[in-house]
């Protein structure tokens, strides 16, 4: 089986695992007890936190353990927009978030009385800077944009429209989930003041996630109890899966440089074989400014799903976007925004990969790829 869903979950490295295993066994106790057996979990997590915080460009302090991206963008979202209620209530999105930041607005909008404005993308799902600098105003309190498509990987001008917020005082978060494998991600860098990260999108475990959030801004919490995280996210940390994420995190910001260019050259050689081998087949997203790791087509005249039967039958296993909207029969949002048809939107096909892939396995996939729509679309 060749396994081609990676923008979906990773599996697990074993350098992680191989870090994990102390806090799962003798390193076990609380970090929040005051004795020797939590003090010393404490001191596995608190060193997972700075090393996160190193890769991001940030302080320890501003980082927050979370379940996963979900709750991290949560948090985000509605945490910074409440903690600055009494300035405005109105937000700034694209309509290509993950359904995190997007159902998180609509929240906002149905219980809070805010009011979300949504920038349009182009059909490559790129936001126009002017269209974003023009959706600002007095009263925003928060502008939230993805730094990475899940589905299309489509790579935004965080720096371009970061220095925009900047100038209009409006704190910028972005969903780094994606990106996180293969793009620079120091907050200064970016030009963003909170980001979110998800341990199992670049070879963590599931279960764990971050928000790293600068110092000065306020951010009211979403979970209340004990106090952990600095007040800002109570519950019982997960050292183990802590400790795993900042191992995971630190592999592959080492790798990101040479990954990057490797695997976005197989990418280009595997998308351009697609589109020359599949009548009618159209790449979706920016076909230069993308994530290395996601390829990503629709196949008018077919069915996404059936090509996805006929991909596994051939020992691909892929996706059709995101598997936050598994189930649904509605054609993709994402799609829609960037506007393609429903009908076509609904014959999508998603293959991401990880920093590992090599020539030959693209070089079967694609050949994978051409015989399953073939065999679907019944046109050759």
């Amino acid at each position: 089986m060749l396994y081609l869903d990676n923008a979906a979950t990773t599996p697990v490295r074993r350098e992680v695992l191989e870090a994990m295993w102390p806090y799962l066994t003798s390193t076990f106790g609380n970090p929040s007890s005051h004795h020797t057996v939590g003090e010393a979990a404490a001191a596995g997590l608190q060193d997972a936190r700075r090393r996160i915080a190193d890769v991001l460009g940030t302080r320890a302090g501003d980082i927050v353990f979370t379940s996963g991206g979900t709750e991290a963008d949560n948090l985000a979202v509605k945490g910074l927009s409440l903690a600055a209620i009494h300035r405005g209530r109105h937000l700034v999105i694209s309509p290509i978030e993950h359904e995190a930041v997007a159902e998180s607005a609509d929240y906002l909008r149905r219980l809070h009385g805010f009011e979300v404005t949504t920038v349009s993308v182009d059909g490559t799902g790129r936001i126009d800077p002017a269209d974003f600098a023009a959706a600002l105003r007095p009263d925003t309190v928060l502008a939230s944009v993805m730094a990475a498509n899940n589905e299309i990987g489509t790579v935004q001008d965080l720096t371009a429209l970061g220095g925009i917020a900047r100038s209009a005082g409006v704190p910028l978060h972005t969903d780094a989930v994606q990106a996180a494998a293969w793009l620079p991600l120091g907050l200064d860098r970016l030009g963003v003041d909170a980001l979110s990260l998800s341990g199992h999108k670049l070879g963590g475990p599931k279960g764990i996630g971050v928000l790293a959030v600068r110092g000065a801004l306020p951010l009211e919490p979403l979970v209340h109890g004990g106090g952990q995280e600095r007040g800002k996210r109570s519950g019982t940390e997960n050292v183990a899966a802590a400790v795993g994420l900042a191992t995971a995190l630190e592999l592959a910001e080492a790798e990101r440089p040479d990954a990057s260019v490797r695997v976005g050259a197989l990418r280009d050689r595997f998308i351009s074989r697609v589109l020359r081998e599949v009548p009618g087949a159209r790449l979706t997203g920016h076909p230069e400014h993308r994530l290395p790791g996601i390829a990503s087509f629709v196949f008018p005249g077919t069915s996404g799903e059936a090509v996805l039967l006929e991909l596994e039958q051939r020992g691909v296993v892929s996706s059709s976007g995101s598997a936050c909207a598994a189930g649904s029969d509605d054609p993709s949002p994402v799609l829609l925004a960037i506007g393609i048809e429903p009908v076509v939107a609904q014959t999508a096909v998603r293959l991401s990969f990880t920093a590992s892939v090599s020539q030959q396995e693209l070089d079967d996939a694609a050949s994978a790829v051409v015989a399953a729509v073939d065999s679907v679309a019944g046109i050759r």
